[in-house]
């Protein structure tokens, strides 16, 4: 067992199977969402499960998305609460490591405008990306961008989050 251990490379025996993470950064309104919404931000929260050895994963991710209205249509927000389940394909064998993501969950999308009231529904929503990480002592930051796809009646609702973050 000792001679097995030794000979892992370094990268398998430092990465720990299950990772907590938290990122944030910026959303930008595409399609039908950009007509009414301006520049936005989001957060997220994540759990990370890469078996030693294998570059496929797993990450479930639960993410805030807001917009503030454009001025023309008054004062309000769009926002966009999530449950992903995701696959992360990493690719192996360098230091700063390149992956594609992709997955499906749960989008509950909310219409908040000041004196009218507000309107959200559940839907199926779907997403896909890619990032690059960059392991460190005890943790690892990410940078990422991924284009969601919010299956409402009409029109479906796109943006896309770019995010920077760290796991533990």
């Amino acid at each position: 067992m000792g001679m097995a251990l030794v000979s892992l490379p370094l990268e398998a025996r430092a990465q720990n199977p299950v990772q907590l993470g938290i990122a944030g950064g910026v959303s930008l309104p595409t399609s039908d969402l950009s007509d009414i919404t301006n520049t936005g931000f989001n957060g997220t929260v994540t759990v990370g499960m890469t078996p030693a050895m294998i570059p496929l994963g797993i990450r479930i991710d639960g993410a805030f998305n807001q917009f503030d209205l454009k001025d023309a249509l008054g004062d309000g927000s769009v926002r966009f609460i999530s449950v992903t389940g995701n696959l992360v394909y990493k690719i192996p064998g360098a230091m700063v490591s390149p992956y594609l993501i992709g997955g499906a969950g749960w989008y509950n999308a909310k219409l908040d405008v000041t004196g009218l009231g507000n309107d959200s529904e559940n839907k199926f929503g779907w997403n896909v990306g890619g990032g690059i990480s960059m392991p460190l002592s005890g943790f690892s930051t990410f940078i990422e961008a991924r284009y969601n796809y919010v299956m409402t009646d009409d029109p479906a609702l796109k943006f896309v989050p770019i995010t920077f973050g760290i796991m533990f």
